[in-house]
């Protein structure tokens, strides 16, 4: 069986925001229930419940494994941990930066695509993740694998690994606004249990839907999909970012919902959900919508068994 926990449901920044007045960011810092806090996107997925593999390592990820029971070290030996392995789906400092809360001598290993392995490569802060602990292997993207611990143990878990359309890091952009990329800069994930069972689809950035993602998507036992941007224009109308969310790498929750409407999802779940994004509030209109539209919010803490 394939456990999922949902680490940090929020985007970049998560929520409320540290430089955020906005009304959604206002009504968490004060406590309303109807507006829960989120951390940055990353998830751990296990199929035994003792050795897990993080989906990114967020920026909150000490955090995140503070909060989460299943990632504590057990009592022996005195230094030891149950993340046996990363998966980056892209190289934003919001998917990688959480890897330097891991640099402690803790061995595991760390799947990546060669675009995303370059910017770790030309990063010396990432040294700090000795390669004697830490062995960094690129990801053959739409070949299934399983992914195995430090000592190449399998995890009992099978994931394939492919390229959707999305952007390079922000720092790498340059001068000139990126067109879509969809080289391996930003991957989707098809994860389930070696031994059966159900998948699970992880795409925490899409920046538009393609014929090769329906054809992955349609049936889909459980689908955890980007819903950064209610609407493409929602930061700019809100005075929060002069970009759209396409321009940012991500496609709006509006055109979402319709798209997979007609190809027969189960569970339906939005994660990496940006600050501005009126759907983080259960109260709200848009939320409404969604629950009609067969859609959940993902929380901090969600779990998710197939």
């Amino acid at each position: 069986m394939l456990r999922a926990i949902i680490l940090g449901a929020g985007a970049g920044g998560g929520f409320p925001q540290w430089n955020s007045a906005g009304p959604g960011c206002r009504r968490s810092r004060a406590g309303d229930p109807a507006a829960p806090p989120r951390s940055q996107a990353s998830l751990a997925v296990s199929a035994d419940g003792e050795r897990w593999l993080l989906v990114n390592a967020s920026p909150d990820l000490r955090q995140q494994i503070a909060a989460t029971p299943a990632l504590h070290p057990r009592p022996e030996p005195l230094r030891n941990s149950p993340i046996a392995a990363v998966l980056l789906t892209g190289g934003e400092v919001d998917t990688i930066a959480g890897l330097l809360s891991l640099r402690e001598r803790q061995a595991f290993r760390l799947y990546a695509a060669p675009p995303t392995l370059r910017v770790l490569e030309e990063n010396p802060i990432f040294r700090c993740l000795h390669p004697d602990f830490v062995s960094r292997e690129a990801l053959v993207l739409g070949t299934g694998f399983e992914p195995c611990d430090a000592g190449g143990t399998k995890l009992g878990l099978r994931i394939t690994a492919h390229a959707v359309p999305g952007k390079v890091p922000l720092f790498n952009e340059g001068d000139v606004a990126p067109g879509i990329a969809e080289d391996g800069e930003t991957l989707g994930l098809e994860i389930s249990a070696a031994s059966g069972g159900g998948t699970l689809h992880y795409i925490p950035g899409c920046a538009t839907m393609t014929p090769a993602m329906r054809d992955r998507l349609r049936g889909a036992e459980c689908v955890l999909f980007d819903g950064t941007l209610y609407t493409d224009d929602e930061m700019i109308r809100a005075g929060a970012g002069p970009k759209t969310g396409r321009r940012m790498g991500h496609m709006p929750v509006q055109e979402t919902v319709t798209e997979i409407a007609p190809l027969g999802v189960g569970r339906r779940i939005l994660v990496h959900l940006n600050n501005t994004n009126p759907a983080l509030l259960a109260d709200s209109p848009e939320r409404a919508a969604l629950r009609e539209a067969g859609w959940e919010v993902a929380e901090d803490g969600m779990e998710i068994a197939l």
